[in-house]
């Protein structure tokens, strides 16, 4: 244990003599969270779609046909009651929900055609606003069909829009929890990775290696600094969310901070076996890079997961930043509780379990 401590302020007074690394800690947080939230943005396609059909006639099962037939929406199925597809748009497997009322043929045939409900989920803020309006098009569209066999004008009024988690669909809202992640994946990986390979390119890590000190401390003296580094970022990132944009976790802080610790210790060891197998600088950043942009890319954090092609959409199951993001989103904007988020959390222990130990055995330190 008094090894371990020694490591451990060995770690922490390299980090802050270092000329680069503590001002990239505290410089990168605030670009990240001051800047890209203005300026990000992003496309959608394959949107879920529910219809609860409570008319079950020729022309609801026309809208429903013609919501099938469209490439922007993927028809999740038909119900005839609102609790299931709510429960659909809960899970996240459905983004917009379609509820056709009684009689909405007969209304139509007697030319007082009543309203379409439309209710979006506001947690993804673009898809939710660009899949409703999507939606309402749609919908119109063969609205006017109809009524104009009836001889009649379509009128906007026939459309209710009812967004959920996110009413104002904010994208900052979405968007803010995502950045959070990027910070620690380029943080929490590329720290723990470049400290290491330059005490490689420096030669002091030879007087460690000379040590009786086991490769379990040593891989933990890498790990830990970096491990409590991440989470103070996320609390002055969570600040900055909190001071400038007023969001704030609807549900628990404790479930974003578990699911984070297990996030940084995932990431962390991937940035100490990249390094342990790494001689010099550049190829550790090379590989550190590839990694980084494909968590970036196909991990949900950018493009929607839905969006993706089937096999992209199973490449993602092998992402950790998946995970995060579904706990951070889910914490942040619908408030769910830890129960709920179970498996991304056993998902998130066994990357940091995996990641973990690869950090110890790619260690070549001998005892």
């Amino acid at each position: 244990m008094r090894t371990l401590l020694v490591l451990l302020d060995k770690e922490f007074r390299q980090f802050f003599r270092n000329p680069f690394l503590p001002k990239m800690a505290v410089a990168f947080p605030m670009m990240v969270m001051l800047v890209i939230p203005w300026i990000t943005t992003m496309d959608v396609r394959h949107v879920g779609v529910s219809v609860v059909d409570n008319d079950r006639s020729t022309a609801s099962r026309r809208l429903v046909g013609k919501i099938g037939a469209s490439d922007y929406f993927r028809l999740y199925g038909v119900t005839e009651h609102y609790g299931a597809s709510l429960a659909a748009l809960e899970r996240g497997d459905v983004d917009v929900i379609v509820e056709i009322p009684d009689d909405f043929e007969r209304s139509i045939a007697e030319r007082s055609p009543r309203r379409v409900s439309i209710t979006a989920n506001g947690v993804n803020a673009l898809k939710g606003s660009l899949g409703s309006q999507y939606m309402v098009q749609t919908v119109m569209g063969i609205l006017a069909e109809l009524l104009a066999e009836e001889g009649v004008a379509p009128s906007p009024d026939l459309i209710t829009v009812q967004n959920r988690y996110n009413p104002t669909l904010d994208y900052r809202a979405y968007m803010i929890p995502a950045l959070m992640i990027m910070l620690l994946i380029m943080l929490c990986g590329f720290l723990p990775a470049l400290n290491l390979v330059g005490e490689k390119e420096r030669g002091t890590i030879e007087q460690i290696n000379v040590t009786p000190v086991g490769r379990l401390t040593f891989t933990l003296a890498k790990l830990i600094p970096y491990w409590i580094i991440g989470l103070a970022v996320l609390t002055v990132a969570m600040s900055l969310a909190w001071l400038v944009y007023g969001l704030t976790p609807v549900g628990a802080v404790g479930a974003v901070y578990l699911a984070a610790a297990l996030f940084i210790v995932t990431m962390s060891g991937l940035g100490v076996a990249i390094a342990n197998r790494s001689d010099t600088m550049q190829q550790t950043m090379f590989v550190m890079f590839f990694f980084v942009m494909i968590f970036v890319l196909m991990s949900g954090l950018i493009t929607p997961i839905a969006s993706m092609p089937g096999w992209a959409q199973a490449i993602t199951r092998l992402l950790p930043p998946r995970y995060f993001i579904g706990i951070m989103r889910a914490v942040y904007l619908k408030g769910t509780a830890l129960g709920e988020l179970w498996g991304d959390y056993a998902a998130l222990a066994g990357f940091a379990l995996v990641f973990g130990m690869s950090a110890i055995l790619t260690c070549r330190k001998r005892t």
